[in-house]
C-alpha cells in the first residue's frame, strides 16, 4: 500500500472510506488522518476481523483507487 498516496489524498478518500466501511466513525477517520496502521486497528475493532484480513481489505481498497 502506498501510504504517502493515502496521506496526500486523505480528504478525497474520506468519503470513499466511509462508504466502504460504514462502521468507521468520523472521529476514527479524523484521527487516522492517513495513518494506515491506525486504520487497520480500527477495522479490526469495528468489524471484529484479524489484522491480516484488515490489511488485505485496505490493500484491495488501495488497488481500486
Amino acid at each position: 500500500m502506498n501510504e504517502d498516496r493515502i496521506k496526500g489524498q486523505w480528504k478525497q478518500l474520506h468519503g470513499k472510506l466511509k462508504a466502504r466501511w460504514g462502521k468507521l466513525t468520523e472521529d476514527d477517520l479524523k484521527i487516522a488522518d492517513g495513518n494506515a496502521e491506525y486504520l487497520v486497528g480500527k477495522l479490526q475493532e469495528r468489524y471484529g476481523i484479524a489484522k491480516d484480513e484488515a490489511q488485505k481489505q485496505i490493500r484491495e481498497f488501495d488497488r481500486g483507487l
